[in-house]
């Protein structure tokens, strides 16, 4: 999910798109988000686990 947004901040950042910086903005949020709480193995949504 960091990774998808990455790639979303880069295509819309060369493309001038905004809705993609934005979509690439929260996925990133949140992938890094659930990082963080799977490091402190924390189980999130029921699950231990997000691949």
């Amino acid at each position: 999910m960091i990774v998808l947004g990455v790639i979303l901040l880069i295509i819309g950042l060369v493309t001038g798109i905004g809705i993609l910086w934005t979509i690439g903005i929260i996925l990133a949020v949140i992938g890094i988000v659930l990082w963080i709480l799977g490091a402190m193995d924390h189980a999130v949504f029921g699950r231990r686990h997000f691949w």
